[in-house]
């Protein structure tokens, strides 16, 4: 009698390393291969010579160890990707058990205090003290209300300077435009210096041919925001670059736009997605009462 084998599935013994990089090729979105790429490449650093086929829940749990006193957004950023991989590797026939099965996402504390004052936003963006580069950056992301992500894969090719639009990459791979107002239309040329290829603002895996410098990444530039915010926040812990997202919509909302133009402005699919932002907050509170304060009332006459 003659035993044949069943065939070895294709990743059977395929190490970690060679997994993921397997897995980050198929990621066809660059804002979401970019995200995912820190998470795995811990991964990597702690498994990465390991048959992929044996990973195990102690695996994952020590991955996300890391970041166990983050915030739980941050946390659950994270998480995703490592549940992403563990889809892919599923489909693959690489795992067949679900190493992520014991970790679970985590409820974010409602805040009532993510929108940054517009006077301190002011005195950022116009702070000589920080570098050119930063200061653009995270004046375009208040003006636009995108996604950090989407504006730090911008090349200068995907710039329309006369119409003050750049192309972005959105969620699930869309094509969409997003729109800055004059403060970073003045600001933009000189960080450009006549460049017209590569990174808008010069990681590894993009190097300008004109500069020489990498593409600046995401936890790179959510460090840089944080530290130069830690003195202007009253909590001395710095900001979050989605916080300028955030704030901006809500201003836009504390200036009476209606939903529908929140809508086009931030390109939430989903009218629901904008509830976060229609609640005006604790700016709006202060005014009120402010504006109804009978001393006040009394001191400007």
């Amino acid at each position: 009698m003659t035993v044949v084998p069943f065939p070895a599935s294709p990743g059977e013994g395929e190490p970690v390393a060679a997994a993921v990089d397997r897995y980050l090729d198929s990621v066809q979105t660059t804002t979401t291969r970019d995200s995912y790429a820190e998470t795995l490449a811990r991964f990597t650093a702690l498994a990465g010579d390991r048959p992929a086929n044996m990973l195990a829940p102690e695996d994952y749990a020590a991955v996300m160890e890391r970041w166990a006193d983050a915030a739980a957004a941050t946390w659950n950023r994270h998480l995703s990707a490592l549940i992403s991989f563990t889809t892919w590797a599923q489909r693959q026939e690489i795992l067949a058990t679900n190493p992520a099965r014991r970790l679970q996402r985590r409820k974010s504390t409602r805040r009532g205090d993510r929108s940054i004052p517009r006077a301190r936003l002011d005195k950022l963006f116009t702070d000589d003290q920080h570098r050119l580069r930063e200061r653009i950056l995270w004046r375009m992301l208040y003006e636009t209300a995108a996604r950090a992500e989407e504006l730090l894969s911008l090349n200068i090719e995907d710039l329309d300077l006369e119409f003050r639009r750049g192309r972005v990459t959105s969620k699930g791979g869309a094509i969409e435009y997003v729109h800055w107002a004059t403060g970073t239309a003045r600001l933009l040329p000189r960080l450009l210096r006549g460049r017209t290829t590569g990174p808008r603002a010069p990681a590894a895996a993009d190097i300008c041919p004109a500069t020489g410098r990498g593409r600046l990444s995401y936890p790179r530039a959510e460090y840089l925001f944080k530290t130069a915010t830690a003195a202007l926040d009253p909590h001395g812990i710095g900001w979050t670059l989605h916080q300028l997202r955030h704030s901006a919509l809500q201003h836009l909302a504390a200036d009476g736009r209606t939903a529908p133009a929140l809508q086009a402005k931030s390109r939430h699919q989903h009218l629901g997605s904008l509830g976060r932002y229609g609640q005006l907050g604790e700016q709006t509170s202060a005014q009120v009462t402010a504006d109804a304060d009978p001393a006040a009332r009394r001191r400007t006459r």
